[in-house]
């Protein structure tokens, strides 16, 4: 299966709103976390996100279907980070990999090097995802609620992972 990025624009705001919602709807029911939840966001913190200069929005495809997004802050600044935030598969295409192999493509991109990203501690899955690609957990953490505290991940140099 063929993972390919194509890049997103304001006019594509109401289609990445609409795809994280549904990406991101299940966590906001589990989590109840209504103040940060992707899924909770209105579509205008999308379009002000598209019109950053440092923000890069890439659909995540599967052949022609998009099955997903990722957002990239990137302010290409030499050493410093750069942030995925957020990236989201819908539901039906979860746990195929895809993510995964999304996250290469934007390191390809962007540079191997200094990425940093948060998720949820208490989904496992995504823990295992980011440190099977080479992230570390920073030891920073921030509790949103008693269901759900967000730990943060870095990665410094190219890991082959």
């Amino acid at each position: 299966m063929e993972v390919t990025l194509l890049k997103a624009n304001i006019d594509n705001a109401k289609e990445l709103h609409a795809m994280q919602v549904e990406s991101f709807k299940e966590l906001l029911e589990k989590y109840q976390d209504f103040d940060t939840s992707p899924a909770n966001e209105d579509m205008e913190k999308v379009e002000a996100r598209l019109k950053q200069d440092f923000t890069f929005y890439y659909f995540i495809c599967i052949g022609q279907q998009k099955v997903g997004a990722v957002r990239i802050i990137d302010k290409k600044e030499n050493r410093k980070s750069k942030r995925i935030s957020p990236i989201f598969i819908l539901p039906e295409f979860q746990g195929k990999g895809i993510a995964q192999k999304a996250i290469r493509l934007c390191e390809e991109k962007h540079g191997n090097e200094n990425w940093e990203l948060g998720t949820i501690l208490q989904e496992s899955k995504n823990c295992h995802l980011y440190e099977k690609m080479g992230y570390r957990q920073t030891g920073k953490t921030k509790v949103i609620n008693e269901k759900l505290t967000l730990i943060f991940y870095e990665k410094k140099e190219a890991n082959k992972a």
